[in-house]
């Protein structure tokens, strides 16, 4: 899974980037600079689209409708989980304060994630990808596999065995002090969320609607982007190494990748740059030759396809 050398050139610094990538400090602080009221409508206008989802399901009343508000769900809680990624990296707003919040109550906690503790793992990740420790190694390592082993892994995820995982990993949260009161915290949120279905009439419609898709969908979704993110690639300071870039395109964003976290290579060169600005500093790679064309794959699925490539 690893670029050849001659897709590797050697041209940093420039004048504009330093050794390692990152934009120097005049050029940085403009890209590091937090669209707070942006966020906040991005925050808002996530909320209002998942009500959005669940009130058009119940007012259609059709089976056509629960399938496709099923559908549309799983693409929701990758939604939620970028701005989860942005609050955890303390990028979604300024203050920190609300910056926490926002990310544990209005994002975390709903979405079955602790802020707190993603935080921590995520950090160790940016630190020293594929290092000791890397919270995600066996989820990125072994690449590539077989078509068949894919498969395997995806019908696990479809049909909620991983995701039955998740759900023991949290419930297992409660008997440990460190992990006790975020595991009640996301829990109560759930309680709290079912009242809400209860209170509307459709109790029912939090198992379909929202639990469900998490165990599920939400789980091939996040397979698919996280080993198109690192699966297969190494531990290096250099970070075309350690991480895939991939041509962004309108499915993938509307599906997979929302808040431009698919520009994740430059994520990693630079990881305090918030969300609205990566396509500015992935441009600004590809401008000094250290992202070469060749580097990119041009699509997800190319890139699913050679993850896939290791003969049976």
């Amino acid at each position: 899974m690893l670029p050849p050398a001659d897709l590797l050139p050697d041209v940093l610094p420039t004048e504009r980037l330093t050794a390692t990538g990152m934009p120097v400090p005049e050029i940085r602080a403009e890209l590091r600079r937090i669209p707070n009221l942006l966020n906040a409508w991005s925050v808002v206008a996530l909320w209002a689209s998942t009500v959005a989802i669940i009130g058009a399901a119940i007012w259609l009343s059709h089976p056509l409708a629960w399938i496709a508000a099923f559908v549309l769900m799983g693409p929701q809680y990758a939604r939620f989980a970028s701005l989860g990624h942005e609050a955890a990296h303390r990028l979604l707003f300024s203050n920190k304060r609300i910056n926490d919040f926002v990310g544990r109550w209005i994002l975390g906690y709903p979405a079955f994630l602790s802020t707190d503790l993603y935080r921590r793992g995520h950090m160790a990740h940016h630190k020293d990808e594929f290092g000791p420790n890397e919270p995600d190694l066996n989820l990125y390592n072994g690449y590539p596999i077989t078509r068949a082993s894919m498969r395997r892994k995806l019908t696990r995820d479809l049909f909620g065995i991983s995701g039955w995982k998740n759900l023991k990993g949290l419930l297992r949260g409660l008997r440990y002090e460190g992990t006790r009161v975020h595991a009640r915290r996301i829990i109560g949120a759930q309680v709290l969320l079912f009242a809400v279905f209860l209170l509307a009439g459709w109790p029912q419609l939090y198992l379909l609607l929202w639990f469900l898709p998490w165990m599920t969908e939400w789980r091939v979704i996040n397979r698919l982007r996280a080993i198109a993110e690192h699966g297969g690639m190494q531990r290096s300071t250099d970070r075309r190494l350690t991480t895939h870039s991939v041509r962004q395109h309108w499915l993938p964003r509307l599906f997979m990748v929302p808040y431009n976290i698919g520009f994740h290579l430059a994520h990693h060169v630079d990881m305090g740059v918030p969300w609205r600005k990566l396509p500015e500093l992935h441009d600004e790679l590809v401008r000094s030759g250290w992202i070469t064309p060749g580097l990119e794959y041009p699509t997800y699925r190319a890139l699913w396809r050679k993850l896939a490539s290791r003969p049976a």
